[in-house]
């Protein structure tokens, strides 16, 4: 799992290092990140907030292309909107989609399809068909079902697309097991120790509809340890070196601290490590790798408002926000744990313990199970938690019809609007009954 510190005191500060790369503190105590006080952004543009920080993004980019080169790609889902798949783009990333609608969101960018990966366990028809007529750069085969669909489509006379093969090495890893994905017992890839990831091979490269360029693992998702990642290359190297294909692609997961105590390896130290351990395997093939959450993960903030500050003696404290599980699932879905802080006091001790929950009709409506703030926290006061750059805004939702949050980039003192808040005629366009 995480490294270990030593853990600090249950009312100090929140650390530093879980804020994005330009957080400063002025001297009144408010937070500022790219150069915009966070309580201005929050009157600007309302809450709930997603603020991402520009340069942030940039130099985890820059980090993963140093060591990857061309092999280094964005993975979409843990955030994707049309200004982030530019950004990646333009820092020299591929970017990793896994349904037809993230790659619409990409191309509407202006990305070329070329600079695309298609992933997916269960692509339909359509998708595959709109996958081969942009000129997607890659696809990556999960089923001999999508081996069928492709062979179909080719015969209608669409261009032979470039394939890698997913293959499940067969490992547990240490994360939620909601999120292992090379373990045996999963819906991803050809597994390897039955015998039917050589049989895929065989398959592919027999094929006149498919142009097998290489082989594509992943072993799951918020994982710390290199140690687990390099287990994974271990165990499916001498399927790889007995292939003899010009890509590999070890996938993404590396983890990043979300709480006070948790380290995980940078993505310098994990593609290094990633790439060293395949040469020494005797795999030759180019190595690509599909960080998300590293990229992205502690480059923003949420920020919220305090509707309802509950105290319940001898018991705890519920402060309510204007948000909740609809902007950020990962604790109901997963456990995942978060920090909080205010902006307005970001150097300052958290003495009060809290429970930080939405406004949804739900007990488990959660966004910090065990958070702390300044004692003189009050409502109307601008509460943020950190390290909600990924999974929150791509895996929100509507429920109780509450409107999607805005997302913000800022960067030298400048703030704009990438994804504009919802409204209520955003709400009712589809409901047509």
């Amino acid at each position: 799992m995480s490294g270990e510190v030593d853990d600090p005191p249950v009312d100090a500060p929140l650390p530093p290092e879980l804020l994005p790369d330009t957080a400063s503190v002025a001297e009144d105590g408010r937070l500022s990140i790219g150069g915009c006080d966070l309580l201005e952004l929050a009157e600007r543009f309302g809450t709930p907030l997603f603020v991402y920080d520009e340069a942030h993004i940039r130099a985890r980019c820059r980090e993963a292309v140093s060591v990857l080169g061309d092999g280094a790609t964005y993975a979409s889902k843990a955030f994707l909107c049309r200004a982030m798949a530019r950004l990646a783009d333009a820092e020299g990333m591929r970017i990793d989609v896994a349904t037809g609608g993230e790659l619409q969101v990409v191309l509407a960018a202006g990305v070329p399809a070329s600079r695309t990966v298609l992933h997916g366990n269960n692509k339909s028809l359509d998708e595959i068909r709109l996958a081969l007529t942009t000129g997607v750069g890659r696809l990556v085969i999960d089923s001999d079902d999508e081996l069928d669909r492709i062979e179909a489509l080719v015969a209608e006379g669409l261009p032979v697309p470039k394939v890698l093969l997913r293959v499940n090495p067969g490992i547990e890893v240490h994360t939620h097991e909601h999120v292992q994905t090379g373990n045996l017992d999963s819906k991803f890839g050809f597994p390897l120790p039955t015998g039917q990831a050589d049989e895929a091979v065989a398959r592919a490269r027999s094929s006149a509809a498919v142009e097998l360029v290489g082989l594509h693992l992943h072993i799951g998702s918020q994982v710390f340890s290199v140690d687990n990642f390099l287990e994974g290359l271990r165990a499916v190297a001498p399927f790889v070196v007995d292939a003899d294909l010009p890509e590999f692609v070890v996938g993404g997961g590396l983890g990043v601290p979300y709480v006070a105590g948790e380290s995980a390896p940078t993505i310098t130290e994990w593609s290094t490590a990633v790439v060293d351990a395949c040469r020494t395997a005797g795999i030759t093939a180019e190595i690509a790798a599909e960080p998300g959450r590293a990229v992205v993960g502690a480059a923003a903030v949420t920020l919220y408002t305090v509707g309802t500050v509950k105290f319940i003696p001898g018991v705890r404290t519920y402060v309510s926000v204007d948000g909740g599980m609809s902007d950020n699932p990962r604790p109901v879905l997963y456990g995942s744990g978060y920090e909080t802080f205010l902006p307005r006091a970001a150097s300052s001790r958290r003495e009060m313990p809290i429970r930080l929950v939405g406004k949804h009709c739900e007990s488990g409506d959660l966004l910090v199970r065990e958070g702390r703030v300044p004692a003189d926290l009050a409502v109307g006061d601008v509460v943020a938690t950190p390290v909600t750059g990924a999974y929150g805004h791509s895996m929100g939702s509507n429920y109780n019809k509450v409107l999607r949050p805005a997302v913000v980039f800022v960067a030298d003192g400048e703030a704009r609007l990438v994804v504009r808040r919802e409204t209520i005629e955003d709400l009712l366009a589809t409901d047509v009954g």
